[in-house]
């Protein structure tokens, strides 16, 4: 085999495995395009890109001769630079889970290997006259030449990704106050995109932070050491002073079915987890002021379609796993209560942002295929993200003045029906929403937990307006717009 030909099937090689990294690990699991710290990373993963997308293309079905191939040496001296670059970014910003090490690695082998093929072959082409001499390879080059449209479209994704992150670090954002001074807060959920965006507020108002976390390391990488991170609440220890805790943690809850394995994972996330915090506030010599403590407005249940009753802070819930799991949440959170802790539970609705929930019910729609899920007469009840920082924000405030305490809902005043949802995000992204997903289909895919989606609830948050709470985004258009 000519060493010619084993380069391209290493390229080939080379496109599988970087659209694998792309598609799982930047895009899925690690999220790169929503992270403001992957802004850099991001860029030099665009212009990789559009160079990978060059050679496939150029290199398909030409072979470089002349001033061609040394070019050809050029561009490769400039990819390799930019893996460098790459390598030490990705080390400063964050912390690489296992697989994608390994496939950085297996790239980068496989990469230095038809690098070093091509380059013995540029050797030989650098003393033909200049020309880009065409070479087809039969279904190989048609392989490689869509491998570089792909990569291309990547190299574009990912550059207008970077531009997007870097105009939302200019965008001026509400500096919220939690307190009348700074503060030591024990903070649960950190790592969640919520718990993210709370902890750059907390830092920002120059409060002194501890994160609770079953990962440590990777949340020290991922707040750049600014906030301390402990795996138990052991670590605190009983002379530690912590003036709030800010209970955000909980495993996520539209997914996976819910079997009674699941069932029971997500009341340990909560239940178990809230216990442990009630059980260090009681042997704690110095108690925290107060506890805000996440729920959910599922505390509610569901209400079937044709009940057009407002649920506030007083209905009861019912006799669904939803309910009791809230239930049980809020419970083990009031215990705290008989510590002298003013406790105070915080029922979100829908959590709207760039990342969380969000982006799934928006990707049918962009990609020109979304529509309501069932009949779409269900109730959304729904809240920007940034309103729920600064209810956070309102009830941190409001315990240095006044008690807080009972249960508080996190929704915007405006509840939509789903279709109206539908409707709203096809015209903010200007595409068609008319394509309906039966009840039946969410059913079979999400079994118990699909109530949630096609039945829903009318949430109101009295308790907050009757404070004098001004929601920033009360509206679903404006909220979808600055999203």
């Amino acid at each position: 085999m000519n060493t010619h030909l084993l380069a391209l099937q290493l390229m080939a090689a080379q496109g599988c495995l970087g659209a694998f990294d792309t598609l799982y690990h930047h895009e899925l699991t690690e999220a790169l395009p929503q992270k403001t710290s992957a802004r850099l990373e991001l860029s030099i993963h665009a212009v990789r890109a559009l160079i990978y997308s060059a050679l496939f293309i150029g290199l398909s079905a030409w072979q470089w001769h002349g001033g061609w191939a040394w070019t050809l040496v050029a561009i490769f001296s400039v990819e390799i630079v930019l893996t460098l670059w790459d390598f030490v970014v990705e080390d400063r910003t964050r912390l690489l889970p296992a697989t994608e090490r390994v496939t950085h690695t297996v790239l980068a082998m496989n990469g230095g290997a038809f690098i070093a093929l091509l380059a013995l072959n540029s050797s030989d082409w650098a003393s033909l006259p200049t020309a880009l001499v065409w070479q087809p390879q039969g279904w190989l080059s048609v392989f490689l030449a869509l491998c570089g449209i792909g990569v291309g479209l990547s190299g574009l994704r990912d550059a207008y990704a970077a531009w997007q992150l870097r105009s939302r670090e200019q965008e001026k954002a509400e500096l919220l106050s939690f307190g009348s001074r700074p503060q030591t807060v024990l903070v649960t959920g950190a790592t969640g995109f919520i718990g993210q965006q709370l902890v750059a507020a907390l830092l920002a108002h120059g409060h002194l932070l501890t994160v609770l976390t079953r990962q440590p390391k990777a949340s020290a990488w991922l707040f750049d050491g600014r906030v301390r991170c402990i795996e138990s609440v052991d670590e605190l220890g009983d002379a530690q002073r912590i003036d709030m805790v800010i209970n955000l943690a909980g495993a996520r809850i539209v997914g996976w079915r819910w079997t009674q394995a699941r069932k029971a994972a997500l009341r340990r996330s909560r239940v178990a987890l809230t216990q442990e915090l009630v059980a260090w506030i009681a042997r704690a010599q110095h108690k925290p002021r107060v506890l805000l403590s996440a729920s959910a407005i599922g505390y509610y249940g569901v209400q079937p379609q044709g009940d057009d009753r407002e649920l506030d802070e007083d209905s009861a819930p019912q006799s669904i796993f939803m309910s009791q799991l809230c239930t049980e949440w809020e419970a083990a959170a009031r215990e705290a209560e008989k510590f002298g802790v003013q406790v105070a539970r915080m029922r979100f609705g829908l959590v709207f942002g760039r990342q969380g929930s969000l982006p799934q019910m928006l990707l049918p729609i962009k990609l020109g295929m979304g529509g309501p899920l069932g009949s779409g007469l269900q109730w959304m009840s729904w809240v920007h993200v940034h309103d729920v920082l600064r209810g956070i924000a309102h009830l941190a405030l409001r315990s240095e003045q006044t008690a807080v305490d009972g249960a508080y809902n996190f929704c915007a005043p405006e509840a939509v029906r789903q279709r109206r949802f539908a409707q709203v995000a096809g015209q903010v992204l200007h595409r068609p929403s008319f394509m309906p997903t039966p009840a039946f289909v969410m059913r079979g895919l999400l079994g118990e937990q699909a109530d949630l989606l096609v039945e829903g609830q009318r949430v109101v948050p009295q308790r907050l307006l009757a404070d004098g709470f001004v929601f920033q985004y009360p509206q679903l258009e404006g909220a979808l717009r600055s999203l």
